[in-house]
């Protein structure tokens, strides 16, 4: 695609990296084929190559962005199903990171819009708040008919119940036996409260394998959110601490990895390197550089670091696995964790149509609700199709977003390996 910036406007860093991402762009519409928005609305501009001419045109006239390009650009999931799909190599989703930044910084959304937003934002990423939160919700939950849609949703999506860690809380969880490594874990922030059973299962099955967990606790959410709100400030802030402790720990505990249990946060922490890339305080850029190349999923991780000890059990299940947007077109991983479960045994089925967004994306199904609704419809339109006895995936917001449309159970990918490695079986299939 041709492009006419000036001299000028290239020396900024972010638009010259757009710039180059924009060139890459050939016109074919293969994107849109793969696009969930383009799927359900038809329409050009809520397509990965309409979008890529709205940011084009937005970043080359140096123009504030305005309530068409806002809208059109909201309604991406960035789920980077374009990416996979894109023969020519175009970084769909460093471009749309950057038109969100653009736009947060010079357009004014409505009053509304502005408070959700920033609400989501305090929330979300902040554990301690998100369950005081939770609590309110309960009370006012009687009285949700009096409350805006969008925000009944919010409340419909809290849980009605914080379930407790089964493990102590402490920073280092030593290896059963020899250790043959050492890791640090992102523990998460949403995730921490209302699904504690995901990072018990990854503890559990690395210190029964010879791999010593480290926790630190200054690290609470990995700043996808806020980035992918646009919030910049924010998000810099939170990828900053982060980038800091995990490198002391790095440096002092020589850790092998540092993994990531949500697949929509280690894709995040995998592109610290290319956000800090020109950062004028060099010992930050190299800092980020390692941490995000020490970034690891943790089916990546037990895929290519640890032999697993897998038990047999005495009944075989039907497992659907949901390959979350952020780990096979965010991280590629969509093998890896397939193989490890059929590795227990059990009938491992793909999702039809599995490419395809279930609509969660981050707080997308809160602030896109009727698109989510129409994803999460044609997904489990979907995996009812296989009939599984139930869903595996490695992504607390999908498990969450299904979790709500349909009485098949879902867990996480970790919980199941947990299981057929020697712990417990999970509790959402306790019944089967």
């Amino acid at each position: 695609m041709q492009t006419d910036f000036n001299k000028k406007q290239l020396q900024n860093r972010d638009v010259n990296a757009s710039e180059k991402i924009i060139r890459k762009c050939v016109h074919c519409g293969f994107c849109n084929a793969t696009c969930p928005t383009y799927q359900v609305l038809g329409d050009e501009l809520d397509g990965p190559r309409g979008r890529i001419y709205l940011i084009k045109d937005m970043l080359e006239k140096d123009k504030p962005a305005n309530e068409k390009i806002a809208k059109h650009i909201d309604r991406c999931l960035s789920c980077y199903a374009c990416m996979t799909t894109c023969p020519s190599g175009v970084n769909y989703m460093h471009l749309i990171d950057h038109a969100r930044n653009h736009i947060e910084k010079t357009f004014k959304r409505p009053i509304f819009e502005r408070f959700l937003r920033s609400l989501l934002s305090k929330i979300l990423p902040n554990p301690r708040l998100f369950k005081i939160i939770g609590y309110l919700s309960r009370v006012v939950y009687p009285f949700r008919f009096l409350l805006p849609k969008r925000i009944r949703k919010m409340i419909y999506y809290m849980p009605s119940s914080f379930p407790k860690s089964n493990i102590e809380n402490k920073q280092i969880y030593n290896a059963k036996g020899k250790v043959y490594a050492k890791v640090a874990l992102l523990t998460g922030c949403v995730q921490r409260v209302i699904s504690p059973q995901i990072n018990d299962s990854t503890i559990n099955i690395l210190n029964r394998h010879g791999v010593e967990v480290i926790v630190i606790k200054e690290i609470d959410c990995c700043g996808s959110l806020n980035h992918h709100l646009g919030k910049e400030t924010l998000a810099h802030k939170s990828f900053i601490n982060n980038i800091e402790y995990w490198y002391r720990c790095y440096e002092e505990k020589k850790i092998d990895a540092i993994l990531v249990t949500t697949s929509g946060c280690g894709t995040t922490l995998k592109d610290y390197g290319y956000i800090f890339r020109d950062h004028p305080d060099k010992e930050l850029r190299k800092k980020a550089k390692i941490i995000s190349e020490l970034a690891k999923d943790v089916s990546e991780y037990l895929g290519k670091n640890i032999k697993l000890n897998y038990i047999q059990l005495d009944r075989k299940f039907k497992i659907a696995y949901h390959s979350a947007c952020s780990m096979q077109h965010g991280q590629k991983l969509h093998t890896k964790p397939f193989d490890l479960l059929k590795k227990t045994g059990n009938e491992i089925v793909e999702i039809p149509d599995g490419h395809l967004c279930c609509g969660s994306a981050g707080t997308y199904n809160l602030l896109q609700d009727a698109m989510a609704e129409e994803l999460l419809k044609r997904k489990i339109e979907n995996i009812n199709k296989v009939k599984p006895d139930f869903i595996s995936t490695g992504n607390i917001g999908c498990i969450t977003q299904i979790g709500t449309a349909t009485a098949i159970p879902i867990v996480h990918t970790i919980e199941i390996l947990d299981w057929y490695t020697g712990g417990k079986r999970p509790l959402a299939i306790s019944s089967l």
